[in-house]
């Protein structure tokens, strides 16, 4: 996959002023920049405040290191190098720490593009314990993104996963179709390999993220319809991202867009406080729920199914509603299984971006 990943290439493409390429130079140290050459063209270079451009060119607010690394308790529900066992049902396997292009928002910050010891180190131990937790009953492959892997390896991880009887689906994670469309529009071998273990005794889902509507440009579409033809589900999951798609008019033309493309409206996530994201790209949760609620106004059915939700070290929290100096909330999955589907509201506060800055409500 050609990508830029150095300043001097992107000095080629973008206009990047000295100051900006100082800074630059600083960041990347810490956290590498990579853009694929197809989502680069994307970008509207004449427009310093590109959303397109905010998601993958490093700015100076990544200098600001509020946050935590870790906010969804990966490492504590880790079994083993690379497989993480958080809820029940689900078994989540990071099979890279290597992406096509690396998001500037990325919740794995800490580990993507970098040394690390986080991701899958033996694939037969992983398949080892699935087998052993009957209550598993589908597997997420993610990282970093494992499209990025040969296809070969891709087979091997469908080829074992698919003879463990108790699996109903396995789902990839991956920002391919829209990062690196040729890969799946160019490779054959991959098509034919989706579409041969996607059967009726086990599916194969792909779960990817699309976070504005500029991003569905005639590559991208034509690599998610290849993906339909492959006998692939498809379904969505956004990030609500400040300067990105944080007006209701974008998010909508996005699930509208995303409906026609075939492709399934699942989550809107609230971003996570994450170091080097949390300062320029967390978006007030009362302000995101103004969002999400005027954009559903704008939808049909099919176009507004998605979710807004959090992802929490207690669970995936769903945010529900506003009422009388409350915010509402809802467990749609929990760590602990008696929280599961519990309601509970928390303290409004105007300036709250995530759970832990509201306060909890005495009882």
């Amino acid at each position: 996959m050609e990508s830029i990943h150095t300043i001097e290439q992107l000095k080629q493409n973008l206009r990047i002023t000295p100051e900006e390429e100082r800074i630059l130079r600083k960041i990347v140290q810490k956290h590498p920049m990579r853009i694929t050459r197809s989502y680069i063209d994307l970008i509207d270079r004449h427009d310093p405040k590109d959303p397109i451009r905010k998601m993958v060119v490093p700015t100076i607010e990544e200098l600001n290191l509020a946050g935590e690394y870790d906010t969804s308790g990966e490492g504590e529900n880790t079994k083993l190098p690379g497989l993480q066992h958080k809820y029940t049902q689900t078994a989540l396997i990071l099979a890279t720490n290597r992406c096509a292009t690396y998001c500037r928002y990325c919740f794995r910050k800490r580990m993507v593009g970098l040394p690390t010891d986080e991701i899958l180190e033996r694939f037969s131990e992983a398949v080892a314990y699935i087998r052993e937790h009957k209550e598993i009953n589908n597997v997420l492959v993610s990282g970093g993104d494992p499209f990025v892997l040969p296809t070969e390896v891709i087979e091997q991880f469908m080829k074992e996963l698919s003879t463990i009887p108790h699996l109903d689906y396995i789902r990839f994670g991956t920002r391919i179709p829209i990062m690196s469309p040729g890969r799946i529009i160019e490779d054959e071998r991959l098509q034919s390999l989706l579409e041969r273990y996607s059967g009726s005794n086990q599916r194969v889902y792909i779960i990817t993220q699309v976070n504005h509507p500029r991003e569905l440009a005639a590559r991208p579409i034509e690599a998610f319809d290849t993906l339909l033809k492959c006998k692939m589900i498809i379904n969505n999951q956004s990030i609500l991202l400040r300067g990105v798609n944080d007006n209701p008019r974008t998010l909508a033309r996005l699930q509208r867009k995303l409906v026609n493309t075939g492709v399934n409206p699942y989550y809107i996530f609230q971003c996570r406080p994450v170091k080097s994201v949390k300062a320029h790209f967390q978006v007030p949760l009362i302000q995101g729920y103004k969002i999400i609620e005027d954009t559903k106004k704008m939808l049909d059915g099919h176009s507004k199914r998605f979710k807004y939700v959090m992802s929490h070290w207690t669970g995936k929290v769903e945010i529900m509603g506003v009422m009388d100096g409350y915010m509402y909330f809802k467990y749609h999955q929990a760590k602990d299984l008696r929280n599961a589907g519990r309601f509970f509201k928390r303290k409004l506060n105007n300036t709250a971006c995530w759970l832990d800055d509201m306060e909890p409500v005495s009882h």
